[in-house]
């Protein structure tokens, strides 16, 4: 009777987990099993209503994906440098906008909550919202961003295009770190509150200045946190797909073609599922073995640091 007390007082847990893990299997795992038994499948408009009957075409998808001379292979390989630049830049600004901004209010000064709440916004307010908001916002003749740099500031000698050509590319990193880096902001802020006053204290009767502070207490203590949310925020904007889909609709411009929004092209708009199946497991494979290696190399600095 013990045992089997025991053992429903210990298997009860895992029998409530047990929903949730089925739902995360149909949610997440059943459809990337489908997608990648489509990516070896000639899957076109032909076969959407049984797609299972599509021929067999082994790896020949991966073939044209890879091959960076034909025009598919090509247009892959720009998006990916593309992609590239554009998470490096936005993780780069987003920790640095959210760590400048967690620092900031660390002091205590009359109105640092409201601070905190208009600093908070961007991350609150929905995607699709903000996104479209900005899109009017950079629209040539009677976008705000013109109207400021041109009407107002005379930075610029006529009115730029900013949602087609290379421009393209600097409206949507400026929308992607607006809407993200309150992400970090909170994240940092978070783990502020953790660093014992009593070190800061110490530094200060040692004479240590405030760059010093930040340099030999909070940035060390912060190394564990910053290790997870630049994981994060990599693979959140190497994956953006809402914010170029809402600002440049189907087809975005050469210079802002991230691999999700060309993913969807070579899917949806070509009705080639088969490559763009390819390109989405290409795609999980280099977000994987990138994964791995971070938290290789990140936890080997550790273990030295510790040492």
């Amino acid at each position: 009777m013990r045992a089997a007390a025991r053992l429903r007082r210990t298997g009860l847990p895992y029998l409530l987990l047990l929903p949730a893990l089925l739902l995360e299997l149909l949610v997440h795992l059943v459809p990337m099993a489908i997608g990648i038994v489509m990516s070896f499948k000639d899957l076109t408009q032909l076969f959407l209503g049984n797609w299972g009957a599509a021929p067999w075409k082994g790896l020949g998808n991966y073939r044209v994906t890879v091959d960076f001379d034909a025009p598919v292979g090509a247009t892959l390989l720009h998006s990916f440098f593309v992609t590239c630049a554009f998470s490096v830049l936005t993780v780069g600004l987003c920790w640095l906008l959210g760590t400048a901004a967690a620092l900031f209010l660390q002091e205590n000064f009359r109105g640092r909550g409201l601070l905190r709440a208009v600093f908070l916004t961007p991350y609150a307010l929905p995607v699709y919202a903000a996104v479209i908001t900005w899109a009017f916002m950079f629209q040539r003749d009677n976008g705000l961003v013109n109207h400021v740099l041109h009407d107002q500031l005379h930075l610029t000698d006529g009115r730029p295009f900013w949602l087609l050509g290379d421009n393209s590319f600097l409206a949507l990193l400026v929308v992607a770190v607006w809407k993200t880096w309150p992400f970090a902001f909170l994240v940092v802020m978070a783990a502020l509150q953790n660093i014992p006053k009593d070190l800061y204290e110490a530094a200060a009767l040692d004479g240590a200045g405030m760059v010093r502070q930040i340099r030999r207490i909070t940035l060390p203590s912060l190394r564990p946190i910053n290790q997870v949310l630049v994981l994060v925020l990599f693979l959140w904007s190497f994956n953006d797909f809402n914010t170029p889909y809402v600002l440049f609709g189907k087809a975005a411009p050469e210079a802002a073609d991230l691999l999700s929004i060309h993913i969807y092209q070579s899917s949806f708009v070509t009705w080639n599922f088969g490559t763009g199946s390819a390109m989405s497991v290409l795609l999980l494979l280099f977000l994987l073995v990138v994964t791995a290696g971070y938290l290789l190399a990140t936890s080997r600095g550790r273990r030295h640091a510790d040492a």
